[in-house]
């Protein structure tokens, strides 16, 4: 059956007859949609500015570092101390070739950086430029760390926004300028501006970068390593392989292989597939909550709707006698409960819009946005569908009873 003018106008007659009625029905259906909506806007920009702590940080990483042994092993005793060095490096990218970035790192903690009277306590790492892999960064001026730095040992840096902002508070491009780190000057090649929470031994946005090279030798590091950092190839979990790059570490260390202990691995696929599990749990949460709440403002609709064909059992009854079929009844009963379900669902769509762009405006800082709150437009399609079916659904039993109604039996009850 079509909707046609006369019929729309029918509708709205009735829904107008019965506004508070209609109105307390809505709200039910109102409250389901704007509630539905919200906890998914919601779910979505939590979830953004939970991954904004990681932003910058491969979700494949395996860290290895290596920690006093706890098992005697080939004449050494346990409590031994030991440490990696630049030949594990070559060692792993030979021997296991499912990995797809290995790169060592050394620190420093607490090294004063200096612009004239300008003075900021930074972190210090050595890396290699393939490090960008495992913390990618944000440059804003100039570049990272290249391959040239590092064979020409040459005295460069790239520093992080916190350490910018501090020696350079006139801002502008920094580039070529020079800082001073325990009577060494580097000059500055890169900002790199990248924020995440999740670094290795030390926050970027507080850090000063240098070749590794160049740190190994201004610091006396020689050939040894702190960390090593490794990611696999696409479709490789890392589960299945730091096994292997467990003992091939050990053996070439004389660490006895089910010394766990003596060498500590940090997966961070595992981490962000713990995350990825907790946010698919609570969409599903979300959904349950809203859809139930949706269910029973349309069961609302449809009690109302009930009430409703009673007290017009007499109008109905002169529609039939007139020549109404009982399948233009029918439509009409369902026709009014999906506009009903369908208005009250659109407000509260658009309610529900209006509250997020107001919590988006709360979440700005610098005139930039820290994460989307808004709903998609294909959830919201998916919620007017979602809608009119129940307000077809909700309208079913009583268009059923209507049609039941014969043009004798409501003239008896008048």
């Amino acid at each position: 059956m079509r909707l046609d003018r006369d019929t729309f106008r029918e509708i709205l007659d009735s829904l107008l007859r019965n506004r508070s009625r209609s109105l307390l029905t809505g709200f039910g259906v109102f409250w389901g949609v704007f509630m539905l909506m919200i906890l998914s806007g919601g779910g979505n920009g939590f979830r953004e500015l939970l991954y904004k702590n990681f932003e910058g940080f491969a979700q494949n990483t395996c860290i290895i570092f290596p920690t006093e042994t706890t098992m005697p092993y080939k004449g050494f005793q346990k409590g031994r101390t030991w440490t990696m060095n630049l030949t594990d490096v070559d060692r792993l990218k030979n021997m296991v070739p499912e990995l797809e970035t290995v790169t060592p790192l050394v620190s420093l903690w607490g090294r004063s950086v200096a612009v004239e009277d300008k003075i900021f306590t930074a972190s210090v790492k050595g890396v290699r430029p393939d490090y960008a892999n495992i913390e990618t960064p944000k440059l804003v001026y100039g570049r990272y760390i290249n391959q040239m730095d590092i064979i020409d040992d040459k005295k460069v840096c790239v520093i992080g926004k916190k350490v910018y902002k501090t020696l350079f508070p006139e801002g502008g491009d920094p580039c070529g300028k020079k800082v001073v780190m325990d009577g060494v000057y580097y000059q500055v090649v890169g900002v790199d501006y990248n924020e995440g929470n999740i670094n290795v031994n030390g926050r970027a946005d507080e850090c000063v970068t240098l070749p590794m090279s160049t740190m190994s030798r201004t610091y006396n590091f020689g050939n040894d390593i702190q960390l090593l950092c490794f990611t696999a190839k696409e479709g490789i979990q890392m589960a299945d392989i730091t096994p292997r790059v467990r003992a091939i570490i050990a053996r070439s260390h004389y660490v006895h292989p089910d010394d766990e202990q003596a060498m500590f691995l940090i997966n961070t696929q595992v981490l962000f597939g713990i995350i990825d599990n907790l946010f698919k749990g609570v969409n599903f949460l979300i959904w349950l909550i809203g859809l139930g709440t949706l269910l029973a403002g349309a069961i609302g609709v449809s009690n109302i709707m009930m009430v409703s064909v009673k007290e017009r059992t007499t109008e109905i009854g002169i529609r039939r006698a007139i020549g109404a079929t009982p399948h233009q009844i029918l439509w009409q009963i369902i026709a009014e409960s999906i506009v009903l379900t369908l208005v009250a669902g659109l407000l509260g769509i658009v309610a529900s819009v209006l509250v997020l762009a107001a919590v988006e405006l709360g979440m700005t800082e610098d005139g930039i946005l820290k994460a989307t709150f808004q709903v998609s437009f294909g959830v919201a399609m998916l919620a007017a569908l979602l809608l009119s079916v129940l307000g077809s659904l909700a309208g079913l039993a009583p268009s059923l009873r209507a049609m039941a109604i014969k043009p004798v039996d409501a003239m008896r009850d008048e």
